[in-house]
């Protein structure tokens, strides 16, 4: 079973996407904040990362940074957040993000 780890500190998204993801037969981890997420991934490695940007202590670029220094090359991260303006895209994708997905987003 393939697992994600889901990096989102908005609750009812958070359960939507769990549920969403674990339906279609994910394993899904859940992490609230920057700290958590290295934590976690040290612990159980996921085969993807869903990670916000505003997240309430490190945000999602430096998270992503940071993953990709401790030699998480190989992990996919997707960034998915409302922040949609171009500079933001460009400023993910820079510090190693695979995509770049907005909110409102359809799960399909």
């Amino acid at each position: 079973m393939k697992h994600i780890l889901v990096v989102e500190d908005e609750p009812e998204i958070t359960h939507f996407l769990k549920r969403g993801l674990t339906y279609k037969g994910f394993e899904v981890t859940i992490a609230s904040s920057g700290e958590q997420v290295l934590h976690t991934i040290q612990q159980h490695p996921p085969d993807l990362v869903l990670l916000d940007i505003r997240l309430p202590d490190i945000d999602g670029y430096e998270v992503c940074r940071r993953l990709r220094a401790s030699g998480h090359t190989d992990t996919p991260v997707l960034m998915l957040t409302a922040k949609d303006e171009v500079v933001d895209k460009i400023t993910g994708l820079d510090c190693g993000a695979d995509d770049y997905i907005t909110k409102p987003f359809a799960f399909e």
